[in-house]
């Protein structure tokens, strides 16, 4: 499927992987900014990925312990980065030049490279 394809939001996109351009793995869709407005078709912007994108989506003191957890950070992909959406979202460029990659970066210090990992 091709990005410009029409899609059902909930079913097709919200929580599919997110592959870079160097096919690794670079977070889950939190959420979508919409764009559009009266008179004019909806369209997809970009892809919020992150607990940031949950702000909006639930009550202030579920999102306040999400924050104190899993901080709020939020990475803002523009659609025209969406090289193709299937099984996963594949992009045209790679995780670093859209912030997705910082969280993944600092986990991967604390892990010991033995064995499988």
């Amino acid at each position: 499927m091709k990005p410009n394809d029409s899609l059902k939001l909930v079913g097709q996109l919200i929580d599919l992987p997110i592959i870079d351009k160097d096919d690794r793995w670079s977070g889950i869709v939190d959420d979508v900014e919409l764009g559009g407005g009266a008179g004019k078709p909806t369209r997809i912007e970009a892809l919020l990925v992150g607990p940031g994108a949950y702000k909006g989506r639930m009550p202030a003191w579920m999102f306040w312990l999400v924050r104190k957890v899993a901080g709020e950070r939020m990475a803002r992909v523009p659609f025209g980065e969406v090289a193709e959406i299937g099984a996963v979202v594949k992009l045209k460029s790679g995780a670093e030049a859209l912030g997705l990659h910082r969280t993944e970066d600092k986990v991967r210090a604390w892990i010991p490279r033995r064995g499988a990992l």
